[in-house]
Order: C-alpha cells, then sequence, then structure tokens
C-alpha cells in the first residue's frame, strides 16, 4: 500500500519548519578567578549566602554561572561571580536562562580584578540596569583597582544610583536584608538583625571541631571526678569497715580481759 501523498507532503512540511535545538553552553572556559584571593571571596560569598537563606525554598544562589539573557542567542551571555535571586527554587542549575526562569536576579557581585575592573564598571554595570538588577556590587579584594574597594548600586527609577559607605565601610542590601563588611581580602556576610557574621565553612568546622574537643574534655574530666568519686566512697566504706573490725576486735578483748 503506497503512502499518501497528502501525509507524505504533511510530514515533509513539519520537518523542515521544525527548529533545530540550540545547545546552550555550561562554561565559558575561564577559571573562577584570577586569583586564589578572588576564588576565596566567591567561594565564601556563595556558601554564606547559601546558609543565610537555608531555610527559604525560593531563594537561590549561584556563583560563576553563565547567565543567559536572550533566548536563541547561545553566544550573548555574562557570568556573573555571585548572583541571587528571589522567587525560584534553589534546585542545582546547569545554566540560568532568564527566558524559563522568568525572574532576573536582583543581586548581583563581581569581584574586581586587573582583567575585569573595566568591564565591572561599565559594560556589565549598564547591562544589569537594563536587565533590572536591582543591586549591583562590586567589591576588589585587594584593594588595587577600585576606590573605594566596595561600592554598590541600587536601581532608581530605572538607573543605578550609588549606595553612600556607612561610617564602618559597610554597605547595606535591601534586597537581601544583609550589611556587607570588607574583613581583609573577605567581603563579609552580616545578619543586621544580631551583628553576627556568617563564619566561612573552614570557620564553621574549625568551631565545630573546637566545640567537640571542648565537650570531650568536659566528658572526660566529669569522668575523672566520677572515677575519683568511686575512689573516695570505697576508701570511705573501707574505712567504715575497718573501724567496725576494730570496734568488734575492742569488744572482744574487753570480754577476754580478766575481771571483766
Amino acid at each position: 500500500m503506497q503512502n499518501s501523498p497528502t501525509l507524505e507532503h504533511n510530514w515533509q512540511d513539519k520537518s523542515i519548519s521544525a527548529k533545530p535545538e540550540i545547545y546552550y553552553p555550561e562554561s565559558d572556559g575561564k577559571p573562577m578567578g584570577e586569583t586564589d584571593w578572588h576564588i576565596a571571596v566567591i567561594l565564601y560569598l556563595r556558601q554564606a549566602l547559601r546558609f543565610f537563606f537555608r531555610h527559604n525554598p525560593d531563594i537561590y544562589t549561584a556563583a560563576d554561572m553563565l547567565f543567559y539573557y536572550e533566548e536563541g542567542e547561545p553566544t550573548i551571555f555574562k557570568v556573573p561571580d555571585v548572583f541571587v535571586v528571589k522567587g525560584v527554587s534553589k534546585h542545582n542549575r546547569r545554566t540560568y536562562k532568564l527566558w524559563e526562569e522568568r525572574v532576573t536576579p536582583q543581586v548581583i557581585f563581581e569581584i574586581t580584578s586587573r582583567g575585569t575592573r573595566l568591564e565591572d564598571v561599565s559594560e556589565k554595570k549598564g547591562l544589569y540596569e537594563y536587565l533590572g538588577v536591582q543591586e549591583y556590587f562590586l567589591f576588589d579584594p585587594l584593594d588595587a583597582y577600585l576606590k573605594p574597594r566596595l561600592q554598590g548600586y541600587r536601581l532608581t527609577r530605572g538607573q543605578y544610583a550609588p549606595m553612600p559607605l556607612a561610617k564602618d565601610g559597610t554597605l547595606t542590601s535591601r534586597e537581601l536584608n544583609i550589611r556587607l563588611r570588607p574583613d581583609g581580602e573577605l567581603l563579609r556576610v552580616v545578619d543586621p538583625a544580631t551583628g553576627e557574621t556568617v563564619p566561612s565553612l573552614e570557620e564553621a568546622t574549625e568551631k565545630t571541631v573546637e566545640a567537640l574537643e571542648l565537650a570531650q574534655a568536659e566528658a572526660q574530666k566529669a569522668q575523672a571526678e566520677a572515677q575519683r568519686a568511686q575512689a573516695e566512697a570505697q576508701r570511705a566504706n573501707a574505712a567504715e569497715a575497718e573501724v567496725a573490725r576494730l570496734q568488734a576486735e575492742l569488744e572482744k578483748l574487753k570480754r577476754q580481759s580478766p575481771g571483766q
């Protein structure tokens, strides 16, 4: 039985009109940061922000991830050092595609280096402003390329306005309800409600190890005290037994003495 010419023609039309799947690369082939200092800041911010928002299932934090903002254009993207999105789930992703997520990152951090300083303060700033990123932060861990080393911009009536630094050199993110404080080569995340700084993974691990060692020392001390108390109780029981024995001997001697 021969195929219907009409059906064959329709199938050919569909195959011709079908759009080929577009591949969006998952890496730009560049390192996460130019130096160990830059990498340390990026990793700390990702970890600290994820920890700070650990109880909120609709806040997603990513680092060094390709951010595609034009559908059908796999060569047009940016790779923010760290960005935060409110209103999307925090499951792991390969890339962040704006037309699929339908939510623009509210906050982006760029850790400025020798190779990125011009792009950070010009091209990226203009793009993020255009895309509607509410807050844009720049930080120079080496204090060599930005003056001041911590800078922030907040979207106001569609344009970025610089955030004034507080007297202590910190900036406040209204979007994330956190304070950002330079600390040596790190940009610390501070909880404004408690004033506590979110520790790095190494600091948290060290603190946990110290607490464990202290607990073990206290347990050993308590065990030693218990052993000493037990030994004292045994000695007291032995002494009482010896006194009773001696008293019994004395009574026996009295009964055996002449004239009794």
